[in-house]
């Protein structure tokens, strides 16, 4: 009976042994664990940690393998690039040949999402087993954005000419490609003096994929209040000629007779400007408005002198272009205004 007694007692051990060291390959060494362990680090904000992670780090040969930009920037693989993510669990976990497949739910920036992750071993640490993604967790967001060099992804700050591999000649209407960690929500957003976006968020929530954000900044109220002191300034300047014609001026007037007198202008009814985007840049579509003026001519018939005072209408348009320091350049009907 004792040694009954001891058998089960040993039965009981083993088990428990082997329960125990399965909820600890579960918790700490199993593939799902390998996976947990990499999201708790982006709901902690430890974007460093989590690239180090084996199979996260990306280089150029991986991303064109990939079909995806090879001179994508990692400008975003950082902790101030990365938006909120938590309650991430563990949904699945499924063999697929070497490869596992371990399924997780999580809120990013309060939106639900699932993502799968491949995970396959990477040899062992003593008896323990080790892991890494067989598929890297990285992805990039493609954005298109039009209106304006700067711009932001959550609160990060950026300029396109930072993150394209073109530099300082980067073209300002193609797109730019950044690396960034999945999940996550990234929201990406305008809010300059001279133009501005609502935002626009994306969720990347797949490994390894294009993620397109096409987006067009709108001028600010400030920035067309600018453009239209600039433009009454301008038409201003022009009635200080004392000519029918004013030289690079959208006015003027023709005389058939003889002028007596230098001919005075006023601008009687100014245009109200608009500002809409035109590419890369700014235009103003046409905009009505009135110039008078004052002079004498002689009748070339009869010698008779008389005073002609006349409304001259007329369009104003333009364009806008934004130059690399910020600034703009307004050209009205062909004259420069900086």
């Amino acid at each position: 009976m004792d040694l009954s007694i001891l058998a089960v007692i040993g039965v009981l051990l083993v088990a428990a042994l082997g329960a125990g060291a399965g909820a600890l390959y579960r918790e700490f060494y199993s593939p799902s664990a390998f996976v947990s362990r990499y999201l708790a680090m982006l709901e902690a904000g430890r974007a460093a940690d989590a690239l180090a992670m084996p199979g996260v780090a990306l280089d150029g040969s991986a991303l064109s393998a990939a079909g995806l930009p090879q001179t994508a920037s990692d400008a975003l693989l950082r902790s101030a690039a990365l938006g909120s993510l938590r309650d991430a669990t563990i949904v699945g976990e499924e063999q697929d040949g070497d490869t596992t497949v371990v399924r997780v739910r999580y809120l990013a920036g309060g939106h639900e999402g699932t993502t799968a992750f491949r995970v396959v071993s990477d040899g062992t640490l003593g008896v323990a087993p080790t892991w890494r993604f067989a598929q890297s967790p990285l992805a990039v967001l493609k954005v298109t954005l039009l209106g304006s060099q700067s711009f932001e992804v959550n609160a990060f700050s950026l300029d396109k000419r930072q993150v394209s591999p073109a530099g300082a000649e980067a073209d300002p209407i193609e797109p730019v490609s950044m690396l960034v960690f999945s999940p996550g929500l990234y929201s990406i957003s305008v809010d300059t003096a001279i133009s501005s976006t609502p935002g626009l968020a994306v969720l990347a929530d797949a490994p390894m994929v294009s993620v397109p954000v096409d987006l067009q900044a709108e001028p600010t109220d400030e920035f067309v209040a600018v453009v239209q002191q600039r433009v009454e300034e301008f038409l201003n300047g022009c009635t200080a000629q004392q000519v029918l014609q004013p030289t690079g001026c959208p006015f003027g007037f023709v005389v058939r007779n003889r002028v007596e007198t230098l001919p005075t202008w006023s601008i009687v009814e100014q245009p109200q400007v608009t500002v809409v985007p035109d590419g890369a840049d700014w235009r103003i579509p046409d905009a009505d408005a009135t110039a008078h003026i004052d002079l004498e001519v002689r009748s070339l018939f009869d010698g008779t002198l008389f005073p002609v005072a006349e409304d001259v209408p007329f369009a104003v348009n333009g364009t806008i272009d934004v130059l690399p320091d910020g600034t703009a350049s307004i050209r009205i009907g062909g004259s420069d205004l900086d």
